[in-house]
């Protein structure tokens, strides 16, 4: 057919978030003329790179944007588009995101994620190191299992493995706390903890790890679940909110079972 495969071009008007710094107050820069002959075929960090190319011919600072694997798997790109975080496409990063979800001529308003415990760095860069102390405070497991053992040696319920699988499935790219109205952190802690929690392996430490874990969220500033719903449709990998009732609920009775004066109540709502 002809004119199958043929390669488009796009002009656009790109809005940036620029920020110098932490203490910038930072403000929208208009990009035209850098954004016009963008192929469909490129990602749109791909396009940022072009955009960038063109700054830095003109003698202009580029726009400062995390990335690594560019796959959808490491979890680093990410912003909000026109108000969606990671932009317009369902179960997709911003690196996975590709021109051709946008139309000829469509003006783009490009921002960081927008919480108070990720501070930006730089421009589209911001610090998700609470993300790292969140983990750390209880995201693993610390009893001795030995050497691997044998695939068939302790049995897991078909339904808890895919679960756990599931929860597993989290990036940690941040963009739950981006859509929520509170800037909540509940659906990457619950996975993060769920997905131990619901194994033989974690259940040792699963009450010290849900009362840890949820206590470094609110510690970190992120605020509370009141089952908006964002955090699940804008989620890359599509996070059921159901591990958040899972760790409420895991949370729950480790607070029961050790009471603690002035224990915070996590992220229950």
């Amino acid at each position: 057919m002809a004119g199958q495969g043929e390669e488009k071009f796009l002009n656009l008007t790109l809005h940036v978030w620029r920020q110098k710094d932490r203490a910038d107050a930072g403000r929208f820069e208009t990009y035209r003329e850098e954004a016009r002959g963008v192929s469909t075929d490129m990602s749109f960090l791909e396009m940022l790179d072009v955009v960038n190319e063109r700054l830095i011919k003109s003698g202009r600072e580029p726009i400062a944007f995390d990335h690594d694997c560019r796959e959808g798997i490491c979890g680093q790109c990410g912003v909000v588009i026109d108000g969606s975080a990671h932009g317009p496409r369902r179960a997709t990063t911003t690196c996975q995101l590709h021109m051709r979800s946008f139309q000829d001529g469509a003006e783009l308003t490009i921002e960081p994620w927008r919480a108070s415990a990720f501070p930006v760095v730089k421009d589209l860069v911001v610090d998700r190191g609470a993300f790292d102390r969140i983990v750390a405070a209880g995201g693993f497991i610390s009893v001795r299992t030995g050497n691997a053992p044998e695939a068939n040696g302790l049995p897991v319920p078909k339904h808890d493995a895919d679960l756990a699988m599931d929860a597993a499935a989290c990036i940690g790219c941040g963009a739950c706390v981006a859509a929520c109205p509170n800037a909540s952190a509940m659906l990457f802690v619950s996975a993060k903890a769920e997905h131990l929690n619901l194994l033989p392996q974690g259940v040792p430490e699963r009450d010290r790890r849900s009362l840890a874990m949820l206590d470094r969220a609110d510690a970190e500033g992120f605020g509370s679940c009141t089952n908006h719903g964002e955090c699940e449709a804008v989620c890359p990998k599509e996070i059921s909110m159901g591990f958040i009732a899972r760790l409420n609920r895991d949370y729950a009775r480790a607070a029961v079972k050790k009471p603690r004066s002035g224990a915070a109540a996590g992220g229950a709502g």
